[in-house]
């Protein structure tokens, strides 16, 4: 196990990107757009991912975003 992964999240397709004709990257959670990276950022993103497996890009989009690094994220799971 990973130690940057602790609790295995990144193993779901959790994060997505898509790659605008504006030379622009957004970065999806779970479908919800959470961050837009353009000029020099949407640049150095794309390099980051080229050639990257599964798991390393989800970490690269995790690390994109900023705000899905500090482990107490929620999950949105009913907690009956």
């Amino acid at each position: 196990m990973r130690n940057t992964d602790k609790r295995d999240r990144l193993s779901e397709d959790v994060f997505t990107y898509r790659f605008t004709k504006d030379a622009k990257v957004l970065i999806y959670w779970k479908g919800k757009l959470v961050t837009t990276l353009a000029g020099k950022a949407g640049e150095k993103f794309m390099k980051a991912i080229a050639g990257k497996g599964h798991l390393d890009a989800q970490l690269v989009m995790a690390k994109a975003t900023g705000n899905f690094k500090h482990g107490n994220e929620k999950d949105h799971r009913s907690e009956s």
